[in-house]
This record gives structure tokens, sequence and C-alpha cells, in this order.
């Protein structure tokens, strides 16, 4: 009697009829499906990403704290990274696209490094990239028409392949995010 019931426990947790868990991570670049456009209005998805390293972060604009304290960690981790950093693709996605236009985010991203490309769009499109990434993100009103965006503060890293690698997570010291960025480079022997 007890095998039945651990069977019959089984069966309605992880059994057949059971749908798939999405999972924590990232699925691979060439698994995703969104369309968005970047910061100068070109048409961009997973498929611009997979060839070269990939490091992506979402965020918005109006933020506060936690995206120019991340955009600024990034370039100063690739300040320190020189002339390997160019192999990078790094993207900032908007979770806020309403407000995050295209020229908006041309004139945010000045502020950081020059390699850093942001990307907007729609936003049932910005909602299957957060999917694709397993980030959530949800608005936050404040008083009158105001609100803010809470969000997973994350950044990704992916091998040339388009393999997740790893998370660099907020406020991690630059000591521990660099091999972490040069690993997902490394790997670019592998993934090819």
């Amino acid at each position: 009697m007890t095998a039945l019931t651990l069977f019959a426990g089984w069966w309605q947790v992880d059994g057949p009829p059971t749908p798939s868990s999405p999972g924590p991570f990232p699925l691979p670049l060439a698994e995703m499906t969104f369309k968005l456009v970047d910061h100068e209005g070109q048409s961009v998805g997973p498929q611009s990403l997979v060839g070269r390293p990939t490091m992506v972060f979402f965020g918005f604009t109006y933020c506060p704290d936690v995206c120019p304290t991340t955009l600024s960690d990034i370039t100063s981790w690739l300040d320190a990274l020189g002339e390997v950093a160019a192999q990078l693709n790094v993207i900032f996605i908007t979770v806020d696209p309403a407000r995050d236009t295209v020229e908006v985010l041309s004139q945010y991203i000045k502020y950081f490094h020059a390699q850093i490309r942001g990307w907007t769009g729609s936003a049932a499109e910005i909602s299957r990239a957060a999917r694709d990434f397993r980030v959530s993100y949800e608005k936050v009103s404040r008083d009158g028409d105001a609100y803010t965006m809470n969000h997973t503060a994350s950044v990704f890293l992916f091998d040339a392949g388009g393999r997740y690698i790893s998370n660099i997570d907020y406020h991690e010291s630059r000591e521990f995010a660099v091999p972490k960025i040069l690993r997902a480079i490394d790997t670019q022997s592998d993934a090819s």
C-alpha cells in the first residue's frame, strides 16, 4: 500500500501529466523567439547574439539606483577586460517599454560604456524576452500617475554558442564578476 501511495504521489507531482516547468535558468539564445529593436532602431533578437559571448541585463531608464549602478559596474568590468571586452555582446533590455523608446534608450546608454546596446520593443515582446530569460518584473504604482518597476537585477552570461553560463548578481564584486565574464569568453572556443 505504501508503494502505491508513493507512486500516486510521484504521478501527480512529477509524472507525465504534469506540465514541464520552465526552469530557473534562461533558455539557450537559439531557443528564444522574441523580436525587439535596438537604440538605433535596428531589428534585433536572440539570433543577433549567437556567435559571440553575451552579457544581458534587464532594467529601465527611470530606475533610481539598481540599473545605473549595474550599468556602471558593467562599464567597470568592460574596462577591466581591456581589448578582450570587444569580443562581447553587451545588451540592456528595458522592462518599461512605455517610457523607454528608442530615442530615450539612445540618450541613456551614452552615460555608460560605448559597447552597451539598448533594446526595447512592444510590451508583448518584452514580456516574451523576460520569459525566455526567466526574468520577473512588475509595474509598481506611486503617487498619482507615477510608477516604478521591480525587476530581476542579475546580469546573464552566455557563451558564443548561446548557452547560459552564469549570473552576476547585483553588487557582486569585480573580483568575482570579471572571472565569470572571462569564463563565458573562454567557452567561445568550445562553442565553435
